[in-house]
């Protein structure tokens, strides 16, 4: 079975899982960039219920566990995060199609938002903290907010990490050398994934090309891990 075939197999997989749980904790994915994407096209959308809806979010992809920062803050701390993201300068980035990475003004955008991501988040850890971190923001928190709310790179965590090693498709560094490693991949197996892809819908609309990516190589890892009964994402 090729890489593609995997991919296609596993996000496939994944998504009936999906389907078979109308509840199902992953679901708030869906949520969250649906909200996100329908937003883009209000002249007043509401901050405060998106702000709801990505840490809901961000807590169903295990981002706020017992030692994180944003535990010990409520929804509304994403407001400004939520406003940054909406505006209409980041708007090639919704749902954006692998190809376009190969832009300078693309990766330009995704820079842009790292930056902005990191630096307001890291202002919030440390408040939580109450001294500067010896690590670096987390690069899954970062990826995890890009998803659920633009779907525009994947989720880098343990799961897709472990995926993407097994497949040596790319780096598990979040970097736009990794990035453009999966374009690569997207593009040389593009007639394959599109046909999934479009069988993939949230409210109506296909999956975003990095969404089909982030569940494949997600789905690999987690079957790859020796614990994966305790079905957490990483």
């Amino acid at each position: 079975m090729t890489t593609a075939d995997l991919i296609i197999r596993s996000a496939t997989e994944f998504y009936d899982q999906l389907r078979s749980d109308e509840n199902g904790r992953y679901r708030s994915w869906e949520h969250c960039y649906g909200h996100f994407m329908k937003a883009r096209r209000q002249p007043d959308p509401d901050t405060d219920y998106l702000s709801l809806q990505l840490a809901f979010y961000l807590a169903s992809w295990g981002m706020y566990r017992g030692s994180s920062f944003l535990l010990q803050k409520d929804y509304r701390v994403h407001i400004p995060v939520v406003k940054e993201l909406l505006n209409p300068k980041y708007d090639p980035l919704a749902g954006i199609e692998c190809i376009e990475y190969r832009k300078p003004d693309s990766q330009i955008l995704l820079k842009e938002i790292n930056a902005f991501l990191e630096n307001y988040y890291n202002e919030i850890r440390l408040q939580v903290k109450e001294e500067t971190p010896k690590v670096k923001l987390s690069d899954t928190l970062i990826t995890k907010v890009l998803m659920g709310t633009l779907g525009c790179v994947p989720a880098y965590d343990r799961y897709f990490i472990m995926g993407l090693k097994d497949q040596k498709v790319s780096t598990g560094l979040y970097n736009m050398r990794s990035l453009l490693k999966l374009v690569d991949f997207y593009e040389e197996n593009k007639e394959q994934l599109e046909a999934a892809r479009e069988e993939l819908k949230v409210n109506g609309m296909p999956y975003p090309q990095m969404k089909m990516l982030d569940m494949g190589f997600w789905q690999i890892g987690f079957e790859l891990d020796t614990e994966k009964g305790l079905q957490v994402a990483h």
